[in-house]
């Protein structure tokens, strides 16, 4: 006797008419589009794809990373038609100092506690580096420069994205309960928060400033990836690898200082960011239906208690040092 989920999946993957469409993509198209609707937020929509993902399923599962990277960098560069030039970098350089600390905290961290749950060097390594600079990029680029596998990578993607789903709802709701204002919000996402995608989704709760502040010190801290990908290396002795530059932080440098000096630009740049908004949210709608159970247990216990510990200490470290200094 067949169960209930192996008979409604047979359902939804079931061709229409000897065609390719099928329910599950019916469904899938439906909800994506929703994402285009203004009432729509990035937490509802990653809240829409876990639903997907659990219910559901991704009919395009095997495209879904490169879709997400792809948009996500476009968003990025979009929101930068947004922002002052002068207003970020006086964010980028408040927060430099914070960022050194917090990137050499989290390696070091990392380092002891993957020791104490011997956990194997390579998933912590990428596991430390995801939460210290910038989650999904970081762990993409630090991987072929330690020639990682792709299960020690799907490990950590997996552990990175389940926290970014977290973080995304509980953010706002601690950044609202102990009354941080827009710039110490957006300083505490870029720092505690592992992806872009999920600081500026929560930053945006919070308003314009906060997601000025957010994105540009998030950014800054992703130029991290370079020299952390070139220790690496030396680290695990790596002589043939090769180091990924992240070339959308310069588009997003140049969107912003076209805003800031081309009158011409700073005229349709609230149609752009507008636009970037939306990609931002079907980006987090694709990402929450990629965690699907089954990605979720493949993670492991240890990689996740890694990830969880490593998460709370940056987050109470930093929220603790932004209260009291800023």
């Amino acid at each position: 006797m067949k169960s209930t989920e192996n008979t409604n999946s047979s359902f939804l993957t079931k061709p229409i008419f000897n065609s390719n469409i099928t329910p599950q993509k019916i469904i899938f198209v439906a909800v994506l589009a929703l994402c285009f609707l203004p009432f729509i937020s990035p937490p509802i929509a990653l809240l829409l794809g876990l639903l997907i993902a659990q219910f559901v399923g991704h009919p395009f599962l095997s495209s879904n990373n490169k879709i997400v990277q792809l948009l996500l960098k476009f968003s990025v560069v979009g929101l930068g038609f947004g922002m002052n030039a002068n207003s970020a970098l006086k964010a980028g350089k408040e927060g430099f100092i914070f960022t050194v600390f917090s990137i050499m905290l989290t390696f070091v961290l990392g380092y002891l506690v993957s020791k104490l749950l011997k956990i194997e060097k390579k998933t912590s390594f990428l596991i430390s580096g995801g939460t210290a600079i910038c989650g999904g990029s970081a762990i993409a680029a630090i991987a072929p420069a330690i020639k990682a596998e792709e299960k020690q990578i799907s490990v950590a993607l997996g552990t990175i994205f389940i926290l970014n789903s977290i973080a995304l709802f509980v953010f706002p709701f601690i950044g609202h309960l102990v009354n941080l204002d827009a710039s110490q919000f957006g300083l505490w996402c870029a720092i505690a928060i592992h992806d872009t995608s999920s600081v500026v989704g929560a930053a945006a709760k919070f308003g314009p400033e906060a997601l000025e502040v957010a994105t540009t010190v998030k950014l800054a801290r992703a130029l991290w990836i370079i020299p952390i990908s070139l220790l690496s290396i030396v680290l695990f002795k790596s002589k043939e690898s090769k180091v990924k530059i992240p070339y959308f932080i310069g588009l997003f440098v140049l969107a912003m200082l076209a805003n800031s000096y081309i009158p011409m630009v700073s005229q349709f740049s609230s149609y752009i960011t507008t636009i970037a908004k939306i990609g931002l949210t079907i980006t987090l709608f694709l990402i929450g239906s990629g965690l699907s159970m089954k990605v979720i247990s493949s993670v492991g216990i240890k990689p996740l208690l890694l990830g969880i510990i490593l998460w709370i200490c940056i987050s109470a470290t930093s929220l603790w040092v932004i209260i009291s200094m800023y």
